[in-house]
């Protein structure tokens, strides 16, 4: 790479810490990669009891290379936040690659991003993708163009390899899984709704019906306006 690559992480209030640690922990190996976490302000973000401080703010970042919107449970306060949204959406006009984790593509789509596009989400929200006119698929990574989404949490890791073998090659990309040793040998098949038992989909709906259904409500709430 003739220029430093740089990363933009942008953080809220509520997201999931692994949505992005986990592609941080992919890109940080990539030769000449310079990563980015930022935040309104450059406040601190607390995300499940882990305290990121240290942050850029995010109105002082001119441009990127790689957009990386992280998911979380606060995604849909960061849908509704104007500034938080223009701030997503100037970055990206400029970026070579623009990308998600998990419910990260939710913010793309309000940002106006994902219309027409594939995308892939957590399967809990993979549908409300199509309210702001995205294709939704059911896949670990999606690409569209230069738009990369990875599927849920875990899937963060397996998207930034897959940028990682676009950017520099596959070799590169493997020689980064082999020495974080990422190879998954979970002990239970129960990572995704085709594959878990169905009781254990059943109890897992059940037990977060009435947040579920106020975030989709939220959600198509986002989609109308």
């Amino acid at each position: 790479m003739n220029k430093p690559l740089t990363v933009v992480f942008p953080l809220y209030p509520g997201v999931t810490q692994l949505d992005f640690t986990g592609p941080w922990q992919v890109l940080m190996h990539l030769p000449g990669a310079r990563l980015i976490a930022a935040s309104l302000g450059g406040e601190s973000i607390v995300s499940e009891g882990l305290n990121f401080a240290s942050l850029q703010p995010l109105e002082s970042l001119t441009e990127c290379d790689v957009l990386c919107v992280p998911g979380g449970g606060g995604c849909t306060d960061a849908m509704k936040n104007p500034d938080f949204i223009s701030h997503i959406q100037r970055l990206a006009d400029n970026a070579t690659y623009v990308t998600s984790v998990c419910t990260g593509s939710l913010i793309l789509a309000a940002a106006g991003i994902l219309r027409g596009k594939r995308a892939a989400c957590h399967w809990m929200y993979l549908d409300t993708l199509a309210w702001f006119g995205a294709i939704p698929v059911s896949e670990r990574v999606v690409r569209d163009g230069n738009i990369f989404s990875g599927g849920g949490v875990t899937a963060g890791i397996d998207f930034a390899l897959t940028l990682v073998a676009e950017l520099a090659g596959e070799e590169r990309a493997q020689r980064i899984q082999l020495g974080l040793e990422y190879a998954p040998a979970p002990p239970f098949n129960a990572g995704h709704p085709d594959v878990a038992p169905a009781a254990l989909v059943a109890q897992q709906l059940a037990s977060t019906a009435a947040l579920r259904e106020r975030r989709r409500q939220i959600i198509q709430e986002i989609s109308l306006q």
